[in-house]
């Protein structure tokens, strides 16, 4: 210790080792712990996850059928799906894509004004709200298989309603000019999840905001495009992304309803898939297939992440990101 003297002279004083912070004794304890926790989900997770993946991988490379050794064949099998070998390929990813730039859109929409009106002060809401989540809870076989009835060309109840009303009738699902669309018609009905997440998005607007922009004497479009559209621009983020990744995997409607038809027009892209592995017995091609499909799905995800910069509003952030 320094003397006042020294102190006064300007003797520098001697600094202290500094002693370096030691990791709790306890730390590595709970991480083992921790992991041990968590090593159920990782391995399920590498078990169920990773390691299919890496199998479809490396087998979309190969000639493999159940039951045989897979036979290494490079670039075949993309080969044969590019190059229009595959009589399928091409007429499944035009339907898909037909099916997905079509429904997601229209759903988004109709999910969101329907929200908008579910959100509205009016008699018998908790009604008309469960009316339009009931759908979800039916299962989609189910109402495959009871929309393929009421759509029959000849003695469904849609079309005797039309004839009943004096409006010209169609072959709906029989038709090819008609069953995409149809499809897509069919796709609102479960629209019920898309409503929900956006009815808690609405009434997490603060009621604040309306007021100002009635003070300052906005109508209903003015709080439509300048509160309700902007405060909700990340739900409407999510359910593009979640509708997107939903609509390329379509496969329970045309499996029931059309099996691909009428002349392939409704052959989806996931349905061409387990057409190819179960019934061809083509496992290495369908691998091929469901690797271009993920990689698909991962591009218009990037796409709608990159684009969604400037479009989407956090209000934590206060700003648009």
């Amino acid at each position: 210790m320094m003397s006042p003297l020294d102190r006064a002279a300007g003797v520098p004083q001697t600094l202290k080792p500094v002693r370096r912070s030691r990791r709790r004794p306890h730390a590595a304890k709970e991480l083992r712990y921790g992991l041990l926790f968590a090593s159920p989900v990782l391995a399920g997770y590498l078990l169920f996850v990773l390691v299919p993946i890496a199998t479809s991988i490396y087998l979309s490379f190969t000639n493999y059928s159940v039951g045989m050794v897979p036979e290494w064949i490079g670039i075949g099998n993309y080969k044969t799906l590019f190059t229009g070998a595959d009589p399928f390929f091409y007429p499944a990813v035009k339907a898909t894509f037909y099916y997905v730039f079509a429904s997601v859109p229209l759903g988004i929409i109709i999910s969101f004004f329907a929200a908008v009106l579910l959100n509205q002060k009016i008699v018998g809401r908790a009604f008309f709200r469960g009316i339009f989540y009931l759908p979800v809870i039916i299962p989609l076989a189910a109402s495959s298989m009871v929309w393929m009835w009421l759509l029959q060309p000849d003695f469904g109840i849609v079309n005797y309603m039309l004839e009943q009303l004096h409006l010209p009738t169609s072959q709906w699902l029989g038709d090819t000019g008609s069953v995409v669309p149809t499809l897509i018609l069919f796709s609102f009905w479960t629209l019920g999840n898309t409503i929900v997440i956006f009815l808690a998005g609405l009434q997490g607007i603060p009621s604040q905001l309306y007021e100002a922009i009635e003070i300052d004497g906005g109508n209903r479009l003015h709080k439509l495009f300048y509160i309700t559209i902007p405060m909700t621009s990340s739900i409407i983020f999510f359910n593009t992304v979640i509708a997107f990744i939903n609509g390329f995997q379509a496969f329970v409607q045309p499996s029931v309803m059309t099996q691909g038809g009428p002349n392939n027009k409704s052959l989806f892209y996931v349905l061409y898939l387990f057409n190819e592995g179960f019934k061809s017995s083509r496992m290495g091609s369908a691998s091929a297939i469901s690797v271009l499909l993920f990689l698909v799905i991962a591009l218009f995800t990037a796409l709608i992440f990159f684009f969604s910069k400037s479009l989407v509003y956090y209000e934590g952030k206060g700003e648009q990101r």
